[in-house]
C-alpha cells in the first residue's frame, strides 16, 4: 500500500505542475476515494494560484481501474469527484463554476498487452479537472483545443421552440464535416433560452409543454448529428435555461453552443 501511496502521490504532483492550467489530474490510491493531506493541500495550492477570472467553468470526470464490477467502479468514480467538488467547494470555487461533475467508472485495458500493468492502474484511477478558458469562436475552429467555446449565430431558435431550422440545419451540416475530420474531438452541446422570468430558470418547450426547452433545443441537436453518422460517444448535451445571456437580444439568446471536452 505504501508503494501505492508514493506512485499516486508522484502522479498527481506531476500532474499539477506539468500542465498549463488547463487540464490537471488528481490520483488516487487502489479502492479510495479519500486523499491524503499532502494532496489536498496540493490541490488547495493549485486553486489559489489560478486566476479565477479567466476561465468560465471547471469540469470534473472521475475514473477507476479495471478491478470490479462495472456499478461499484461506477460508484466509485462519482465518490472521487465529490471529493475533489467538495475541496474545490471549500476553497473559495462557487458552484455555478463547476459545470459537470461526472463518474465515468473504469478505464477497461488489455492486460495482455499494456507493458506496466500497475503504473497503467495507478494512472487510471484519477479526477481530472478540466479549466474551461474563456475563449469564443463564432466559426467552428480549424484546430480547435479543449476549453473552446463556439457560439454560431446561425444556429437559433424561434420564440419557445426547439426544432431546427432550416438555416440552422445547413450550419450543422457544415459543422459536421469539421466533425469528421476531427475523429477523436469530443463536445457538450450546450442550449440555451431568453425571456424567462426570474421565478424559473428555464422556458416551456411548446412542442413538449414540459419546461426543459434549453435542454430539448441541444437534445435536438444530439439527435441531428447522431442521425448524420456521429457516434453519441462523442457527445454530451445539457440545458443550461437563461443563466447565460449574450447580452445582445433575445433571439441570440435562444441558441446552442458547442464546448470542446477532449481532443
Amino acid at each position: 500500500m505504501c508503494r501505492l501511496f508514493t506512485i499516486a502521490s508522484f502522479f498527481f504532483l506531476f500532474g499539477l505542475f506539468a500542465q498549463v492550467n488547463t487540464v490537471q489530474t488528481v490520483y488516487f490510491e487502489f479502492d479510495k476515494y479519500s486523499l491524503k493531506d499532502s494532496q489536498i493541500k496540493a490541490l488547495i495550492s493549485l486553486v489559489n494560484s489560478i486566476q479565477l477570472s479567466q476561465f468560465e467553468a471547471i469540469q470534473l470526470y472521475g475514473y477507476c481501474d479495471d478491478r470490479g464490477s462495472d456499478y461499484y467502479n461506477d460508484k466509485l468514480s462519482i465518490n472521487r469527484v465529490a471529493t475533489v467538488q467538495k475541496i474545490l467547494l471549500s476553497n473559495g470555487i462557487t458552484q455555478n463554476k463547476i459545470f459537470i461533475c461526472d463518474g465515468r467508472g473504469r478505464v477497461i485495458i488489455d492486460k495482455d498487452t499494456v507493458k506496466n500493468l500497475e503504473k497503467t492502474r495507478d494512472k487510471n484511477r484519477r479526477v481530472e479537472l478540466i479549466f474551461i478558458k474563456n475563449t469564443t469562436y463564432t466559426t467552428f475552429p480549424v484546430n480547435p483545443k479543449v476549453g473552446d467555446l463556439i457560439v454560431l449565430n446561425q444556429i437559433t431558435f424561434d420564440m419557445g421552440s426547439s426544432i431546427l431550422s432550416f438555416k440552422a440545419k445547413k450550419e450543422l451540416d457544415k459543422i459536421f464535416e469539421i466533425l469528421k475530420n476531427h475523429k477523436t474531438l469530443r463536445f457538450e452541446i450546450k442550449g440555451h433560452v431568453c425571456c424567462t422570468s426570474n421565478k424559473f430558470t428555464d422556458a416551456i418547450d411548446e412542442e413538449t409543454q414540459n419546461r426543459n426547452l434549453s435542454v430539448n433545443r441541444a437534445k435536438n441537436v444530439f439527435n441531428y448529428f447522431r442521425s448524420k453518422g456521429i457516434s453519441p460517444y462523442r457527445m454530451t448535451y445539457k440545458g443550461y435555461g437563461n443563466r447565460f445571456p449574450l447580452g445582445k437580444g433575445d433571439e441570440f439568446d435562444r441558441r446552442v453552443e458547442f464546448m470542446i471536452t477532449k481532443l
